[in-house]
């Protein structure tokens, strides 16, 4: 397995010490190429660091070390010098996995040694030790496959800490292909948790799941659910929904606002009477904006709704021994990328990827949902999802009528051992570093002394390679 080692470069011009929230210095400090975030009060974010390829998903390994899938590269490895707070200075970055194939998923083992991490097709599974930075030098294992599509090709990897030795695995759709998805057996639009508690002895074939037909379906009529979490209390298994781009109803568009995306509850490991239900799609939607949804008597927010009634009608799309309702709803076309909870259970943070089709560009963010810890579930009704208290932002782009090819765009989401958030952009190649501070009345985003952040205007002379980077950008996929 080739292995090599890179080291940050740091942006030109930037000055070598400067002052943050907390009255400290730090050695160096990042500035975003386009406008500065913006920062909830209470928070303080940093860019620790850049050029790296489409950044995924992330991982901490049992060294504190930083796991970044770079889709289309392979998984990377980086460990920092902490100066506390926001401040971290890259010391090293080592390529650890050197796979092209790779593009999102990832996963650790609870004891530290085993990585899982997926392609479009597969689910592979390396031998790791951390205090190396290396990975076995056996080829990897196969241990799902049978998964590619012509589209929505990201396969989130989750570990349960619930059921030990369960990895939880989502599938979308083919674009194209979404009517295969109402067939269980076809294995599209799915979560399935897969036992690898029973892999003993290694073979060419014992260890490869089928996906289309083998392990526990957790959940089916699931178009696109990118991001997935456990609650830390209740061990409740979360997701949330990419929805359906182009959707009409009764033959009139109403796309731009509709259908909502999804936090769905599929229920805890282990409790066959809720796990394995399906959530609509791709019959039923739920419902966001619902004036501009046509012949809507009887539905509100969050309902779901059919797309042709001379088809499926609303009625049968809210029968609740047929389709699972989702726990709260979200603006349409935000894409919600990942989810992770705080310790206690009182948050669920969420990555916006931000949209590519609407009218007005939405989304780009990092939000965060208040649960109640003891139950387990979002403290707003799925009817309340349009009340400000159902979801608070966090870290937002000023302006996002330059999105999505001049701002950052959120996608993996991780805590570290200090309970700092971390978050990976993929469009801009970044890993940003948020913390709760004792500011209530402003948050902080940190920048060079003196450095009062990069505006619209400067970023209409940056040359030719941002033009590159607007239309990566806009080609981006979720």
């Amino acid at each position: 397995m080739k292995k090599t080692t890179r080291t940050a470069v740091l942006a030109a011009g930037l000055s070598a010490s400067a002052a943050v929230a907390q009255g400290t210095t730090c050695p160096s400090i990042l500035t975003p190429n386009y406008n500065t975030p913006t920062v909830a009060a209470g928070w303080q974010a940093q860019l620790v660091v850049g050029g790296l390829t489409k950044p995924r998903s992330l991982e901490f390994d049992d060294t504190g070390a930083l796991m970044v899938v770079e889709s289309g590269k392979g998984v990377t490895r980086h460990t920092f010098i902490d100066n506390g707070g926001t401040c971290l200075t890259l010391e090293k970055s080592d390529l650890l996995i050197d796979e092209p194939s790779l593009n999102h998923g990832l996963a650790i083992d609870p004891n530290g040694r085993i990585i899982y991490a997926s392609s479009a097709e597969s689910v592979l599974r390396y031998e790791f030790n951390a205090r190396t930075s290396s990975v076995g030098s056996n080829p990897p294992l196969v241990l799902v496959n049978k998964m590619s599509n012509n589209d929505l090709v990201t396969r989130t990897l989750l570990m349960s800490k619930t059921q030990r030795g369960t990895l939880l695995v989502s599938r979308g759709v083919p674009d194209g292909d979404e009517l295969r998805a109402e067939t269980l057996s076809n294995g599209l639009s799915q979560i399935r948790a897969f036992d690898l508690s029973n892999l003993t002895a290694r073979t060419s074939t014992a260890y490869t799941y089928n996906f289309n037909t083998e392990g526990q379906v957790l959940g089916w009529g699931l178009r696109n659910s990118v991001g997935m979490a456990e609650h830390p209390v209740t061990g409740g298994v979360f997701a949330v929904e990419n929805s359906m781009d182009g959707v009409t109803r009764n033959g009139k568009d109403i796309h731009e606002n509709n259908p909502a995306e999804e936090l769905n509850y599929l229920g805890v490991l282990g409790e066959s009477e809720f796990v394995g239900k399906n959530y609509g799609f791709p019959s039923c939607f739920a419902v966001w904006e619902l004036d501009e949804i046509p012949e809507n008597e009887g539905l509100k927010i969050g309902d779901q709704f059919g797309v042709d009634e001379d088809q499926i009608t609303d009625e049968v799309c809210n029968d609740e021994g047929k389709y699972e309702k989702p726990r709260l709803v979200m603006p349409a076309h935000w894409a919600p990328l990942d989810i992770k909870f705080d310790d206690k259970g009182e948050m669920a943070y969420v990555s916006f990827h931000g949209s590519f089709n609407k009218k007005s560009p939405a989304g780009y963010r990092v939000s965060a949902i208040p649960f109640d810890s003891a139950k387990g579930q979002p403290k707003a009704s799925v009817a309340n999802s349009h009340s400000p208290d159902a979801m608070v932002d966090i870290m937002t782009n000023p302006d996002n009528t330059v999105c999505p090819g001049n701002c950052f765009r959120p996608v993996g989401l991780a805590f570290d051992s200090a309970g700092r958030l971390w978050m990976s952009s993929d469009t801009t190649g970044e890993i940003f570093v948020l913390t709760k501070t004792d500011n209530a009345e402003s948050g902080v985003f940190v920048l060079p002394e003196g450095h009062k952040g990069t505006n619209a205007a400067e970023k209409l002379n940056l040359g030719w390679w941002r033009c590159v980077a607007l239309v990566m950008g806009l080609l981006a996929f979720v």
